[in-house]
């Protein structure tokens, strides 16, 4: 039987001393029971000569020094798993929250996971189609790979999340997509918008969601994401799903682990985050991928919010270092209304290159995107031009190019929050673009596909 303690010897906001303790582990879940038999749970954070220092997951309102008590369950925070998740939504402890019955678990699993071994990594190289063409056509997803969205506070990436998230599927296989959905320290609206929204179109009999409210503990929003996926490491590797994981807002995940760090008095780095921060993001992002031998995977696209819209601030900076490529939002393209407001420019997929092509999109895929990207950048220098030195200074050419750059903005990048386009149609809306151009601008697209798709 477990001991109970009461030594509480002090509690300072999220955080509580508890002295002479024996067989206390790091990461160890723990009870606290008050005078009035109201039972909060804990995890250790720290042990230093007897001396527990616990995290509370709850307020510590009405603890009394003298008349609670504290005992330890030798064990770290489990998840109960079962396929009966999906379709279900959960709080941040893995609590159903939609009204419906507990999960019966199949089994019980540690949600900080085991990483990956990089010897038993398989390399990503499937198509996974979102049905968004500033993704699909060029920062192509890969089933396997870490994908994040880089916002800014106001702009809608939570309907492109949702978007994506109903959307999504891998092509050519009859093997089951599951969704897994981690909301961290959003508002209610934001967190109805999401389970509307995957109610009213039936996606949610494939979801699983985890929400963590703006009001909820910190040290909750510091567990969400790895309650999700465990949930998707169990849905890829046992129940061999490909597993789809979104996770919005690692802004507010990041600013709870300051939170923590400040109140432990560790020793600030940038901008005030622990400097273990690269290390604590790295345990999360890199739960994804395929592993050799099993027919699952996870991919993950986590979404975060620039502060101050600044690419240099250590959340988007270390997360760009873990990841491979990133989706940009920006504020321009919102005020022009293009939506989702996505600058194809500075976004990049590292892996695109591995999951296009004949057999997987369509053959001409490389060469479209390639040229798609060279024209749309002259056509911006050629606005720009315009700008200063006025139209009449353009020449036909560079006039081409600046209606073409337009065009792409209103047809191909803004295609509304709705709009599902196959990865075939996104190749045609390319052609028909390019067709603006002259054949012979057309200069990196070989001339086998010119024959058969240009001016069709």
């Amino acid at each position: 039987m477990a001991k109970e303690y009461r030594t509480i010897q002090e509690v300072a906001g999220p955080l509580m001393l508890v002295k002479d303790v024996e067989n206390v582990a790091y990461d160890e879940l723990g009870e606290i029971e008050l005078a009035n038999g109201e039972k909060r749970r804990c995890k250790v954070l720290e042990i230093d000569e007897g001396n527990a220092l616990v995290q509370l997951f709850e307020s510590s309102t009405g603890i009394n020094l003298s008349n609670s008590k504290v005992r330890f369950l030798g064990r770290s925070m489990e998840l109960a798993v079962s396929p009966d998740m999906l379709g279900r939504v959960f709080d941040g402890l893995g609590r159903p929250i939609d009204g419906g019955p507990e999960i019966l678990p199949d089994k019980r699993l540690d949600i900080n996971g085991l990483p990956i071994n990089p010897a038993a990594r398989d390399y990503p190289q499937e198509f996974i189609q979102t049905g968004v063409s500033a993704i699909d056509g060029l920062n192509t997803l890969v089933r396997g790979q870490k994908l994040p969205i880089f916002s800014a506070s106001g702009l809608p990436h939570s309907k492109l999340a949702a978007q994506i998230a109903r959307q999504a599927q891998v092509r050519g296989t009859t093997e089951p997509f599951a969704v897994v959905f981690a909301a961290m320290g959003i508002t209610f609206e934001e967190s109805n918008f999401f389970t509307e929204s995957f109610r009213q179109t039936g996606a949610l009999d494939r979801t699983v969601m985890f929400v963590n409210l703006a009001n909820d503990p910190a040290v909750e929003r510091i567990s969400t994401p790895r309650m999700a996926l465990t949930a998707a490491e169990y849905l890829a590797f046992e129940q061999n799903m490909h597993v789809l994981v979104i996770l919005t807002d690692i802004t507010n995940y990041a600013d709870s682990l300051r939170e923590v760090s400040a109140a432990r008095k560790e020793v600030p780095g940038r901008r005030g985050y622990p400097g273990y921060m690269y290390t604590d993001l790295a345990t999360m992002y890199e739960r994804a991928g395929r592993k050799k031998g099993s027919k699952g995977s996870i991919t993950m696209i986590p979404i975060l919010t620039m502060p101050e819209d600044d690419k240099t601030h250590p959340i988007p900076d270390l997360t760009g270092y873990i990841t491979e490529g990133q989706i940009i939002l920006t504020r321009d393209l919102y005020r022009q209304n293009l939506t989702p407001p996505v600058d194809v420019l500075p976004s990049l997929s590292r892996l695109k290159d591995k999951g296009i092509g004949e057999g997987k999109t369509r053959k001409d895929h490389a060469d479209t995107m390639n040229q798609l990207f060279a024209a749309y950048a002259r056509g911006k220098e050629a606005k720009e031009l315009m700008v200063v030195l006025g139209e009449a200074a353009l020449t036909d050419i560079d006039l081409l190019y600046a209606k073409f750059s337009d065009a792409f903005e209103k047809e191909y990048v803004s295609q509304g929050y709705e709009t599902n386009r196959t990865i075939e149609e996104t190749l045609n809306l390319g052609w028909k673009l390019l067709s603006i151009l002259p054949r012979a601008e057309l200069k990196r697209i070989k001339d086998e596909y010119l024959d058969e798709f240009y001016g069709k």
